[in-house]
């Protein structure tokens, strides 16, 4: 019988231990479940994706053929929002050519989920390291195949970790219209992923803001030793829906899962029927509300939106003088004497003469093609250099003070005349007329004193003739 029990309790012990021993302690939050670093649905200019919980079930009927190894789409998958996406991906010396397949196997599980074409997703790959190359743009590719096969031939740089310059570089490169980037009427939302596993060498800060300001929403991804403040200087708001992390490239892929609830389309604002002129900002449960960019005003219908004052927020770019239009829009005008150039901002001088830069001595004369010439005063001449005069006649300039003739000597001399029948008087310059003295002769008292009765006896051809003689030595004078 003891035997028996003996052979019993060694059958019964491993059941016994698992009584006895406590319960395992839960596991401690993996990178992927730590609080404080979720997913981000968009909250942006156009219409772009808003905010929203994790949907518990798909809200629509899934799509066949995308979302499965090989092309397939998993089940759970509702349509995505159009978008123009870019990624922006480290290939910096310190990810292993094992960790840079890695992430493209990301990036192509990304573009898996997504409903790519001309009219849907269009896809950009950025990928820097001290340097900066853009795989392909928005345009380039609008299938999912011939996606993927472009991110497959991607290979690494293998140096630096320049963040800002990438970001710049994709602003500047791949977010335009002439790259493949819809308009702003679109309101397709413009959305870049980075990766990186290190810190940025540059100053991303700033970089990264403009690009948030002018409408990209920015999604940043770190691994390994990525540098978490960098990261958070890099995505948008709110940052515990912006910033991801993972340990490894080794675990990255499970990353795409959660961009495919972040795009997917479940709520009013990513399926782009809101309605709002700015921005939509989902609310949760199916429930939105709309907002406006800076500068406007949300009218009473809750949707459309005013400009307050596009001036008032100095980003026009008007040199001169910025004008508020009823239109909520505005132009550039010029201060009084320039005229507005052809970019419809800047200014340029239109009456030369007016601002005294001239360097005209006496005139300055404006021409039609907006510039001057010079021009003298009368009695002055233009010299060589088409700036200063030379005086040319003291005559001409009529200062001369003669009553008749002012007859030039030479430069700046001259003598005055009189006119026939006038002797000029002893000032040299006055004229008296020769009869006025006739007449002043013959007038005379002829009763006065000896000395008159003397000279009346004189005859008068004698008194002319001494007339003519001093008219002629005043003229030789």
């Amino acid at each position: 019988m003891p035997r028996h029990l003996s052979g019993l309790l060694l059958l019964l012990w491993p059941l016994l231990l698992l009584l006895l021993l406590p319960p395992p302690a839960p596991a401690a939050p993996g990178p992927l479940t730590r609080p404080g670093w979720r997913r981000l649905g968009t909250r942006g200019p156009g219409g772009s994706p808003g905010r929203r919980p994790t949907p518990a079930a798909p809200t629509r009927a899934p799509h066949p053929g995308a979302g499965q190894p090989g092309g397939a789409r998993g089940a759970g998958v509702c349509k995505s929002r159009p978008l123009d996406l870019v990624f922006i991906i480290d290939s910096s010396r310190s990810v292993r050519p094992l960790e840079f397949t890695k992430v493209k196997t990301f990036v192509s599980q990304i573009i898996d989920t997504l409903d790519i074409g001309a009219a849907d997703t269009r896809v950009a790959v950025v990928n820097y390291a001290s340097t900066v190359k853009i795989e392909f743009h928005l345009q380039t590719y609008s299938d999912k195949q011939s996606l993927k096969q472009a991110v497959a031939r991607i290979t690494p740089l293998s140096t630096g970790t320049m963040s800002g310059l990438a970001i710049q570089t994709a602003m500047d490169e791949a977010f335009t219209e002439e790259a493949g980037a819809r308009g702003p009427t679109s309101n397709i939302p413009k959305v870049a992923i980075i990766v990186t596993d290190g810190r940025p060498q540059d100053q991303v800060n700033e970089v990264a803001a403009r690009a948030r300001a002018s409408g990209i929403e920015l999604y940043a991804v770190g691994v390994d030793r990525a540098d978490m403040e960098s990261l958070k200087m890099i995505a948008s708001e709110p940052l515990d829906e912006h910033v991801f992390y993972v340990e490894t490239y080794g675990v990255i892929e499970k990353l795409s899962s959660r961009f495919q609830e972040t795009f997917c389309a479940s709520d009013p604002c990513a399926l782009g029927i809101h309605q709002c002129q700015h921005v939509c900002v989902s609310d949760g449960e199916g429930k939105h509300h709309c907002e406006c960019s800076q500068g406007y005003s949300l009218n009473a219908d809750m949707k459309t939106c005013s400009a307050i004052d596009k001036c008032a927020l100095n980003t026009h770019g008007c040199e001169h003088i910025c004008v508020n239009d009823r239109t909520g829009s505005y132009h550039c005008e010029c201060y009084e004497g320039y005229t507005l150039n052809e970019d419809k901002k800047t200014c340029s001088a239109q009456d030369q003469c007016a601002f005294g830069t001239h360097g005209c001595q006496h005139i300055c004369v404006n021409d039609r093609a907006g510039s001057h010439h010079c021009e003298c005063y009368e009695g002055y001449t233009l010299n060589a250099d088409n700036k200063t005069c030379s005086v040319g006649s003291k005559c001409a300039q009529g200062s001369h003070g003669c009553q008749h003739i002012c007859v030039d000597d030479g430069v700046a001399a001259y003598h005055c005349d009189c006119y026939p029948g006038y002797i000029l008087n002893e000032d040299d310059k006055t004229c008296s007329a020769i009869e006025e003295a006739r007449r002043l002769i013959s007038t005379e008292d002829a009763c006065g004193c000896e000395a008159t009765l003397a000279f009346q006896d004189r005859s008068l051809d004698d008194i002319l003739g001494k007339l003519q003689a001093d008219e002629y030595g005043q003229v030789r004078r």
